[in-house]
């Protein structure tokens, strides 16, 4: 298969090379050549030294046609957005984006993209190890409806940190809605924010949610 991993870190450079060791064709990005100094010198893949969520850079390198697409940056927003070019510019029909905020993680996914949360992941195993009740979000969240064919009105893309402050603040309950417009937040006139706001009180419901003894 062809895989194309974007970020060099500790997990990108780990599943490149096991994935290159398994006979893949594996293409990995960074934005930093040092990181490449991560992959063993037995590293048959090919590595690219670019930024990940510009299309035509993945398109030069080859990433169309691949058969998985892994965004693992250090960024969440990067992250996202290498998904959505990969998924709705690519076509590439395995996407996973690693999103490191769980509320988040779970937004996006509503949104369509699956998301690799390591937050979720590592509470999850210390609850198992401690034998205590905690409850998470999943791992790993696959929406039924990828980004492709998602039917959220998303004319400016998928939202990301500091353009939705809905989704950063997380809240708990839905906004009030004033008299004559039902399900719109008070001075709201957009649809798209009112959709932002409503995903992110059920992603809230569906994230990270503290111990109760």
């Amino acid at each position: 298969m062809k895989i194309v991993i974007v970020g060099c870190g500790r997990v990108g450079s780990t599943l490149a090379e096991n994935l290159d060791a398994d006979g893949h064709d594996v293409i990995i990005f960074d934005v930093r050549t040092a990181a490449f100094e991560r992959l063993p010198e037995t590293f048959k893949g090919t590595t690219i030294r670019g930024d990940g969520t510009d299309e035509e850079v993945l398109r030069r390198a080859g990433a169309k046609g691949a058969d998985i697409f892994l965004a693992l940056t250090e960024g969440d927003n990067r992250n996202v957005m290498s998904a959505q070019v990969a998924s709705e510019s690519l076509g590439i029909p395995q996407v996973i984006a690693k999103i490191n905020d769980p509320v988040r993680a779970a937004a996006y996914a509503e949104f369509g993209v699956a998301t690799l949360c390591r937050t979720n992941l590592m509470v999850d195993s210390v609850a198992q190890y401690l034998k205590l009740p905690i409850s998470t979000g999943p791992g790993i969240d696959i929406p039924e409806i990828p980004v492709s064919e998602h039917p959220h009105p998303r004319a400016g893309g998928l939202p990301v940190a500091g353009q939705h402050p809905e989704i950063d603040a997380a809240p708990t309950s839905a906004p009030a809605s004033p008299a004559g417009t039902p399900g719109t937040a008070a001075g709201s006139t957009s649809p798209i924010a009112a959709g932002a706001a409503a995903e992110a009180v059920k992603a809230q419901r569906l994230g990270f949610r503290r111990w109760r003894g």
